[in-house]
């Protein structure tokens, strides 16, 4: 089963975080070998001089209700939102200063940990639930603004942490968990130069992916938004998977495209083939199962609409892996998948190069450059099930 946290992909919308994030982690024990809180050491190695807000918001799993959590990990229930929406309760924690550490106490959330420099977040309440950033707006008001987040599970089975990249690539950071022996796991951390070498990347890449780059009035590098979403703001062609999606159709309509979705139980086997626009994939007994009409750009990079995931046994475990297979560009090469093999990711001219160019960044290669990167295990996740401390850690922008 895969331990992975997954972005919301409709990040414009007003949403609640238990409907923004999908959290595929084990039932919680019986007995909880984790206690209510956790300690969360944030240290702030990022060179800058701006003060640092830091946002733990999520939806307690104990009760199903969705707030925040103070410094001490206590929670906070958000208050009842309006139409139009109205400010939520300022959730703020002050951050550590530049070459200095905090420490705050995590509770049993599924969330986020936000953080900004030199302005505090603006988030509302609607009728529904939090109104999250949508930065591919030009009016949202968290646009100026510098920040990023990082995601986690913490429930009675342990902690599942992430740096994610699915909605953009933003401020460094990486994170971690300490386990009982002592030993720390990391991840996230861009190798030196990454962070410049990722923009200058992006910028020089043909075919407007240049555009994903967003910057302040007074010329800060703010973001390059994830190409789903740079499709929705206009900042990137909408056809620019089609030539490779035409080729994976052409292809599969006279030879098949196994699917080995599950790496625990590999007898278990779906067979693709095309017939017009739509790739239908039958059991071994030759019924069809389930089928996918050809996509566009923007179901590829958010992993959703045409591509759609149920959590089910047989589409959603599928669409998973057609979904990886489309961003890295391996269908044509491997009709055998999921293709676990990283370095033929992202060889076709067409392909996710937001995602390939931040894996390419990367320290240990791991990342979460599109909602299922997590297909083959090359995701930017730690995770421990009697987790003693966890980290994260803002990096150097240079």
């Amino acid at each position: 089963m895969s331990a992975r946290i997954r972005a919301l992909t409709a990040f414009a919308a007003a949403v609640l975080f238990a409907a923004g994030l999908t959290v595929s982690a084990p039932a919680p024990a019986a007995e909880a070998a984790v206690p209510a809180t956790i300690p969360l050491t944030f240290t702030n190695n990022s060179g800058r001089g701006e003060q640092v807000y830091i946002y733990n918001l999520g939806t307690e799993l104990s009760s199903g209700r969705q707030g925040w959590a103070d410094a001490n990990g206590t929670f906070h229930p958000w208050p009842a939102g309006g139409n139009p929406p109205t400010p939520a309760p300022d959730a703020s924690i002050a951050g550590p200063a530049n070459g200095q550490s905090l420490t705050i106490r995590m509770p049993k959330f599924s969330g986020r940990i936000y953080f900004s420099y030199g302005q505090k977040l603006v988030f509302r309440l609607t009728t529904g639930g939090l109104v999250q950033p949508a930065v591919q707006n030009p009016g949202d008001p968290n646009r100026d603004i510098l920040f990023n987040w990082s995601e986690y599970t913490l429930n009675d089975s342990g902690l599942w942490l992430n740096s994610t990249q699915v909605d953009m690539f933003s401020a460094p950071y990486a994170v971690g968990v300490k386990r009982a022996d002592g030993s720390v796991a990391t991840t996230g951390r861009l190798k030196p130069g990454g962070y410049s070498g990722f923009f200058d990347a992006l910028r020089g890449q043909p075919g407007g992916w240049a555009g994903l780059v967003q910057t302040r009035a007074d010329g800060t590098v703010l973001r390059a938004l994830a190409p789903g979403h740079g499709i929705e703001a206009g900042a990137l062609p909408a056809g620019v998977m089609d030539d490779y999606v035409n080729r994976v159709w052409n292809k599969y309509s006279t030879s098949t495209l196994t699917v080995t979705p599950f790496s625990n139980r590999p007898e278990v086997k779906y067979y693709g083939r095309v017939s017009g626009n739509a790739m239908n994939f039958t059991n071994g007994a030759g019924a069809v199962v389930t089928t996918f009409q050809k996509p566009d750009s923007d179901s590829i990079f958010g992993c959703y609409k045409l591509l759609d995931a149920p959590n089910d046994e047989v589409r959603g475990p599928i669409s998973r892996t057609l979904c990886a297979g489309l961003n890295r560009s391996t269908l044509l090469t491997n009709p055998n998948q999921p293709d676990s093999g990283a370095a033929e990711f992202y060889k076709d001219v067409v392909t996710n190069h937001y995602s390939r160019k931040i894996h390419a960044q990367m320290a240990d290669g791991k990342a979460y450059g599109f909602a299922f990167d997590d297909v083959g295990a090359h995701e930017s996740l730690v995770h421990d099930g009697n987790p003693q401390t966890a980290y994260v850690t803002l990096d150097p922008f240079s």
